[in-house]
């Protein structure tokens, strides 16, 4: 399998949960809508955006809880996800839905956008902390956001936090947010995904 990503985007989690998994998946990085090789991204992705994982019989899988889930069903004694027909597999695809669309795309979508109005950005932004109120919330005991283990909805959380922190969002004020960050931050696939990832951003920046 190929996975394309973006440098800390929102790929990174499916990144991650390769790593946790211990699948043998190829990330390959791209770059102003270029593969690695040169290629045309949009013919992997029709849609231009990551993360587009490429199954070894060439279907692309191109939304992030897709390819999470795809990624956890296929080393399920990872526990990367709950089994189906559990009511805990429906809450990790509640909470993939609430990162997807209510934090990624309604919010963390437009400030990133440079093409958004300035008056769209601060409004965007204003909204990150109700977010941070509510996954509060949902970690009932502080470790995770379903159930009692690490999830691929913890890997595109983690993923997240470094876009809140990036844009001036103060996670102190949300300590048990904070400490879920950092000790995230330390498991061995979370550090050697976003060491890579760091990597690749320095090396275009350089």
């Amino acid at each position: 399998m190929e996975l394309f990503a973006s440098p800390l985007a929102c790929s990174l989690a499916s990144h991650i949960t390769a790593l946790e998994a211990g699948l043998p998946v190829k990330v390959r990085f791209i770059e102003n809508k270029k593969t690695d090789d040169g290629g045309d991204y949009f013919d992997i992705s029709s849609k231009g955006y990551v993360p587009a994982l490429k199954l070894d019989d060439g279907v692309i899988l191109n939304e992030g809880p897709s390819v999470l889930q795809y990624l956890a069903d296929r080393k399920p004694e990872a526990g990367l996800a709950p089994a189906w027909g559990t009511l805990e597999r429906y809450q990790l695809i509640d909470m993939l839905n609430y990162l997807s669309t209510e934090v990624h795309k309604k919010l963390f979508y437009y400030i990133f956008n440079p093409t958004a109005a300035e008056a769209t950005k601060a409004a965007a932004k204003e909204g990150l902390g109700p977010t941070l109120d509510y996954l509060t919330r949902r970690l009932s005991d502080g470790e995770y956001l379903v159930g009692a283990r690490f999830t691929v909805a913890d890997a595109y959380f983690v993923t997240m936090l470094n876009w809140y922190a990036f844009v001036g969002v103060d996670l102190k004020k949300w300590p048990k947010i904070a400490a879920y960050q950092a000790r995230h931050l330390a498991r061995p696939a979370v550090a050697q995904a976003m060491a890579v990832e760091m990597a690749e951003r320095k090396r275009r920046a350089a």
